[in-house]
């Protein structure tokens, strides 16, 4: 006789998930699983994934952790969809975080120690830095269950991917995309090198609170040869012209101000002196100069533009074309005087406007943000500690204030959010320097077209945040002047008057005009590349490479040519050949299929790749996009290792594992968009809601069946069409998610369904699993061998372990997405699983809309029992169901009575004869979405013509709410009895009455759920029958004789004896019993 093939027996007690991981694991490593599972898609349309490559200098955290998820639960489920998934892991290894962490290792604090070290030896320092924690990083993705290829990666630093980014400024260069100009950037005095405007926007906290002076300084009018109300005799000669500022180290380097022509400016007589301001400002300024100050005269902006005056400082009082009025159409009177100061060097808009009339900047301020020899008061000292002083001599008319009197009006500490270097968190300055750009505004508008291509999820980001950023991009500053990075292919001649420029695209094209193949394009060694300048007719220029080399996102946006070096290699590949032989088709890889990072990447990396892929291909970089939101620690602040105020992501693998974090992280609102705070009860709220009841729902199925379960759908009970029919629903609705990575939206499905699964139908079943019932058996075992395939995605090692426990087979990794009505079954998928050819599981969806009312209604119910505080055991004599088909829930009676214990169901159609819901709009919330239109919602429901429909919405005249925009009260005739379905569904009414007769069942029934304990406490099996002897109170002797059959049958009682049983235990109410096997 052949002993039937029994399931594991999971072991006794709470599952260690983290052991079972560490199993799983393990097994991969030793099947090699992740290639397999690619190998078996090797002939199959490819899916295109960008990992893209995080910054390889520090160890991962909690960002990398949650994008890492993502990058793993969309290929997965691609592959089991039946597309090939490379997953190339990426290194970013360039750049001034690379740079500042070789330079807290050195203890150097400035380029010039750089320089004397030698940029050869910094740059060695540089590739070991980057590559330290490499295999921190392998150990950390492989522990979160990543499937990832780190032994095919590439890394920014590589020989070829450096050759495909010099290759495309090449073609920004050829197409006219490239140039090289005078801007005022943001700039870090610290790292000495400019950013970017988008690295200004990518976190929030790149603005932080600062408190700065903020002063009001006068200038003193000399006059205008064309200006007839500014002469010797004019109320504005000699007046002051009144300026605020918050940087008042930008006042040596004043050149200009400007005024709002349309804003009428007045002149105010205070103490002998005059001074002019911008009418609208007079009232903020009636502490110095009175209530109601004497006003001598009022001009339009236009009537001052061309006014002369005296510099506050006379440092560069030869510059020609400064100090004089301009026009500055941005200029407001929201703050100030409504007169700007201009340091044309330190200021975009100042910069732009003195353009106008050629004011050349003064600069002052060295690549150290210190003063330089030109401004010998204040030579050496940096410009934010510079500010005191320059307010004492101001306000004391001292040192260099003194020649030209300007007139301290005001000083004061103002608090604003300013801009902070985001790798070095200092505070920035602007500064006027020569950096190479990218004409980003010459195809801005093509980029905000090719953007409508791309599926961005949430889908608000398109038009958003990423579509605004688009509309307003500027050129983009891709030069840095430092040292590890891609270098900026120029060379240009060292004599101007023979000027010529070179820029090289290949190093075929290098090895063609310098003689000699390059094998590192690192600096010192590309910088040694020189050749005569061919234009030179003495031939003693030389052509030299600046000295510049690319901003590292320059990289970061390269990375879909660059990873495979195109177009040096594998052109077919990348862009694709189209032809009418399938012979020669080849599919392109170009754009990308799907792409995850954080909400800041909108003006980082997906930037970056969107320009450059506009600029050079005139395509979007990518066609999917899930952009999430931003991990917090457990006080709501940014997560900070000082504070300690997240779990330690090593201490949750140990405790909870890897799954519980990945299905905290993927159903949180994150991927909507929203921020998280992480908590360890978050965590482990995720291993209660899905993990556990899967678990258990599988360690059932191994305890109760004596046998492994068939494949199979086909059983006629109601409970298990329903649930066959209710997986039929999760595969589509999953599915439907999964296409558009609405992957929190899939984790509320399949916890939807484990809920139905196990705290409806595997515990309405137990009695048919206690009686080895084959229909339940199999049924359970088909529905969990498909919901695993299903949550393989989302909970990768649980459902490995559940599913290869069910079939013994390989990998749930290597099976196909179950089918859906219409589709094939795949090969892989009937031979691992056992499944018929068919596959589809049976819809049924009336039957699911009714027991799913069922369950509601048993819910509702529920309550009512709990808050009347009615235990569940004792009978109650009936609950109305008031629905508007009571017909369909009419074979379901007896289930409801059953569940809720109750001895008669009532159904009906009168919801009104109950109770009603009283409706109203939530205006604060849909007012923002909705508009004017929330007005007209209002009006509907005032009017009573609002509907609730079965997706929960509200239809209210034209306009559709959504949930949360609306509220739904319940008006109950007896409220304390009465609870309301979801949506609007219903009314249940319990009724609650307790007669002696249903005391005594309840109490027989609380018997036998202690019996059933001291059963399974005294060792027994769950078919064990017993011979029971029991000793009851005599004021319950009555109950207990008249439902001696109920508590014998239950408990599989073969005989059950009234008496002083031996040796006994005791259990409720007084009653002692003994049991024993028979």
């Amino acid at each position: 006789m052949v002993t039937p093939i029994a399931y594991p027996i999971p072991s006794s007690g709470a599952p260690d998930f983290p052991a079972l991981e560490r199993d799983v694991l393990a097994h991969w490593a030793a099947d090699d699983t992740f290639r397999a599972s690619i190998a078996q898609r090797a002939d199959a349309e490819e899916y295109v994934f960008y990992d893209g490559p995080p910054f390889a200098n520090g160890l991962p955290h909690y960002g990398h952790l949650l994008t890492g998820y993502v990058k793993d639960i969309v290929p997965r489920y691609r592959t089991m969809r039946g597309y090939k998934v490379e997953r190339r892991f990426g290194w970013d290894t360039h750049g001034l975080p690379a740079e500042l962490e070789v330079q807290r290792q050195l203890a150097i604090t400035d380029k010039a120690q750089i320089e004397e070290m030698g940029i050869e030896a910094f740059n060695d320092a540089c590739r070991d830095s980057v590559l330290r924690y490499t295999n921190e990083w392998r150990a950390y993705v492989t522990r979160q269950a990543r499937w990832v290829d780190f032994d095919n990666d590439y890394k920014t630093l590589d020989l070829s991917f450096m050759e495909s980014v010099i290759w495309a400024f090449k073609q920004l260069w050829d197409k006219g995309l490239a140039y090289e100009g005078v801007r005022v950037l943001p700039y870090c005095w610290n790292d000495e090198t400019p950013l970017s405007a988008h690295e200004l926007r990518m976190d929030d906290d790149v603005y932080q609170r600062r408190q700065d002076p903020a002063i009001t300084v006068g200038f003193r009018i000399t006059g205008s040869d064309s200006r007839p109300h500014s002469g010797p005799d004019s109320d504005l000669d000699g007046a002051h012209l009144l300026i605020w500022t918050t940087t008042p180290w930008t006042l040596p380097s004043n050149q200009a101000v400007a005024v709002n022509p349309e804003v009428e400016y007045v002149v105010v007589a205070v103490d002998g002196r005059r001074f002019v301001l911008a009418q609208p400002r007079l009232g903020a300024y009636a502490r110095e100069l009175g209530e109601d100050p004497e006003v001598l005269g009022s001009y339009t902006g236009e009537q001052l533009l061309g006014l002369r005056y005296l510099p506050p400082f006379p440092y560069f009082a030869d510059a020609a074309n400064s100090f004089q009025v301009l026009r500055g159409d941005f200029v407001t009177t929201e703050d100030g005087t409504g007169v700007v100061h201009m340091a044309p060097a330190y200021g975009e808009d100042d910069k732009a406007t003195t353009d106008t009339v050629g004011i050349v900047p003064v600069t002052p301020v060295d690549a150290r943000g210190r003063f330089d020899a030109t401004v010998p008061d204040y030579q050496g000292q940096q410009v934010f500690d510079a500010n005191a002083a320059i307010i004492r001599d101001l306000k004391n008319g001292t040192g260099p204030a003194a020649p030209n009197a300007p007139v301290l009006l005001r000083h004061e500490t103002y608090d604003h959010p300013y801009p902070h270097c985001w790798r070095c968190r200092n505070p920035l300055i602007y500064r006027a320097v020569s950096s190479w750009f990218v004409k980003v505004t010459e195809f801005r508008d093509r980029m905000v077209e090719l953007n409508q291509q791309i599926t961005w999820y949430p889908e608000h980001v398109k038009d958003g945040q990423f579509g605004k950023w688009l509309s307003n991009a500027r050129d983009w500053s891709i030069s840095r002047n430092r040292y590890w990075g891609t270098p900026i292919p120029v060379w240009v001649s060292d004599d101007p008057a023979y000027p010529r420029i070179d820029v090289y695209g290949s190093l075929d094209e290098l090895e063609r005009d310098f003689g000699t193949r390059p094998t590192n394009l690192h600096r010192p060694y590309i910088d040694e590349l020189t050749r005569p300048n061919p234009d030179d007719p003495t031939g003693k220029s030389t052509m030299r490479r600046i000295e510049d080399v690319f901003d590292v996102w320059f990289d970061s946006g390269s990375m879909p040519y660059g990873q495979v070096h195109y177009p040096f290699e594998n052109e077919d590949w990348f862009r694709g050949v189209d032809s009418a032989d399938p012979d020669k088709r080849v599919d392109g890889h170009f754009p990308g299929d799907f792409i995850v990072e954080y909400i800041g990447q909108t003006r980082g990396w997906f930037y970056t790749l969107h320009v450059l892929a506009t600029a050079l291909f005139d395509r979007p970089a990518f066609k999917t996009c899930v952009s999430h939101g931003i991990v917090l620690g457990n006080d709501g602040q940014k997560m900070s290792k000082s504070l300690r105020n997240y779990p330690d992501v090593n201490e949750v693998f140990d405790r909870d594992g890897s799954d519980a974090m990945r299905w905290f992280l993927m159903a949180s609102p994150i991927l909507r968009g929203g921020n998280l705070i992480v908590t360890e009860q978050g965590i482990r709220e995720g291993v209660r809601q899905v993990l556990l009841p899967l678990w258990n729902a599988y360690s059932f199925l191994a305890l109760y069946a004596p046998a492994k379960g068939t494949w199979r759908t086909d059983s006629s009970h109601v409970l298990d069409r329903y649930i066959l029919a209710k997986l039929a629903v999760l595969r589509d609705t999953l599915t439907e998610a999964m296409d558009v990575c609405d992957i929190s939206g899939a984790c509320e499905q399949l916890r939807q369904f484990t809920e139905a699964l196990t705290n409806w139908y595997v515990r309405r079943s137990r009695s048919r699993f206690w009686n080895e019932d084959r229909d339940a058996i199999d049924t359970l075992h088909t529905v969990l061998e498909v919901t695993t395939r299903l949550a393989a995605p989302l909970l990768p090692m649980a459902c490995e372990v559940i599913w290869r426990g069910l079939t013994g087979e390989r990998s749930v990794h290597l099976t196909d997405w179950p089918v859906g009505a219409g589709e094939a079954t795949g090969e892989s998928a009937s031979e691992a699983t056992g499944e018929p050819q068919s596959g589809v599981l049976p819809a049924d969806n009336d039957l699911v809309a009714a027991m799913d009312q069922v369950r509601e209604v048993c819910s509702a119910g529920s309550s009512l029992r709990k808050a009347k505080k009615l235990r569940v055991r004792l009978p109650l004599p009936k609950i109305t169901v008031a629905v508007a088909d009571p017909h369909a829930l009419e074979p379901f009676a007896g289930l409801i009575a059953d569940e809720l214990n109750v001895k008669a169901v009532e159904l009906s159609d009168d919801i009104a004869g109950h109770g009603r819901f009283e409706l109203a709009v939530n205006a604060r919330v849909a007012g923002p979405r909705l508009g004017k239109s929330v007005q007209d919602a209002i009006k509907s429901v005032k009017a009573g013509a609002a509907v609730v429909n079965p997706d929960g919405t509200l239809t209210a005249g034209d306009v559709v709410l959504n949930p949360d925009e609306f509220t739904a009260r319940l008006v109950a005739a007896d409220p304390d009895s009465t609870a309301a379905l979801p949506a609007g569904g219903g009314l249940v009414v319990l009724d609650g009455t307790v007669t002696p007769e249903l005391e005594a069942e309840g109490w027989a029934k609380d018997r036998i759920r202690e019996l059933q304990d001291l059963r399974k406490s005294s060792g027994l099996q769950v078919s064990d029958r017993i011979a029971v002897v029991m000793a009851v109170p005599s004021h319950r002797e009555s109950w207990a004789h008249t439902h001696r059959d109920l508590i014998a049958g239950e408990i599989l009682a073969t005989s059950f004896d009234f008496g002083e049983p031996a040796d006994p235990a005791e259990i409720g109410d007084g009653v002692l019993v003994s049991i024993r096997k028979v």
